[in-house]
């Protein structure tokens, strides 16, 4: 099959034009040095002096992200243990730009995605750190996401069609039996809690070998954690996953067998899709393969 590539972007956002939005809504940040910095799926970067970057989505699906952060994200902050994106300056959709887009920290550092952390043990625990405090009981007016922190089984139509579209590249008898156990498992039966909904290497950054931030909270909801724990497939070896099941709930309310089957059917799910989109992205794809290798050959339940 032909692997598919990022979706183009629907504005064409560039220095001039954030200079512009700039003027526009806080021109006391007009002065600081303005420097490309790249674009991913969803948002255009520019860092803004030495401390700040502007958030900008490339297209109108992202847009709605853009909103959850600028509603959300303030409220988590505090809690959580690792330094996160809280918009400090809020952009409106306007004739120059139709979206809403963001002024937050910059924060230094690579992704764990070019650069994995070095000690897998200190990032199991200061995962599950993070993860736990995240974890909480969320409002009642808390964003849903369709896609992320649903019941496995809302997710079985798309794994079934993404298997079909991998035919060849992805063992698929393996990939079924442990999909099917991850669907036989108990659903979440505690209220929704906070997921950040896309926790996957390139959206962790590492400084001196150290997990430092948690960045793009665009699919922040509340749902089942189970697709959070994914990330154990993700970036940690199997001697590491232990200690990130440990530390990732309070003591006395251990993650059990059926939240850790649904984590790893999660991983297979999202370790499958990254690989469909990784046309353009060598390394999304070797993050999905290393992802579809780690749930497919794990050794436990």
């Amino acid at each position: 099959m032909t692997l598919r590539s990022r979706p183009p972007a629907e504005i064409a956002i560039d220095a001039s034009l954030v200079r512009a939005l700039l003027e526009e809504q806080h021109p006391d940040l007009v002065h600081l040095p303005l420097v490309d910095s790249g674009e991913g799926w969803d948002n255009c970067l520019f860092r803004l002096g030495g401390d700040l970057c502007v958030r900008l989505p490339r297209r109108a699906a992202s847009a709605g992200l853009i909103a959850h952060e600028q509603t959300c994200l303030p409220n988590l902050a505090a809690r959580l243990p690792l330094p996160i994106p809280v918009p400090l300056r809020i952009g409106r959709p306007s004739g120059l730009f139709p979206w809403p887009w963001s002024v937050t920290p910059w924060f230094q550092g690579q992704t764990a995605l070019l650069t994995p952390p070095q000690d897998p043990q200190a990032t199991a625990v200061a995962l599950g750190e993070f993860l736990r405090a995240l974890h909480q009981p969320a409002p009642a007016d808390a964003p849903q996401n369709p896609w992320r922190g649903v019941p496995l089984a809302a997710r079985a139509a798309t794994f079934e069609e993404t298997l079909q579209q991998l035919d060849g590249l992805v063992d698929r008898g393996k990939a079924l039996d442990v999909w099917q156990r991850a669907l036989s498992a108990q659903p979440w039966h505690g209220p929704p809690v906070w997921i950040h909904g896309d926790l996957h290497p390139g959206n962790l950054l590492v400084i001196d070998g150290r997990l430092s931030a948690v960045i793009d909270f665009g699919d922040l909801a509340a749902g089942d954690p189970a697709v959070d724990l994914s990330i154990a497939w993700m970036l940690l070896p199997p001697s590491a996953r232990p200690a990130f099941r440990a530390f990732v709930r309070d003591q006395g309310i251990p993650v059990n067998e059926d939240q850790w089957m649904r984590a790893r059917g999660w991983a297979l799910a999202l370790g499958l899709a990254f690989l469909v989109h990784s046309g353009d992205d060598g390394g999304l794809r070797a993050l999905a393969r290393a992802t579809i290798d780690a749930a497919l050959n794990d050794s436990g339940p």
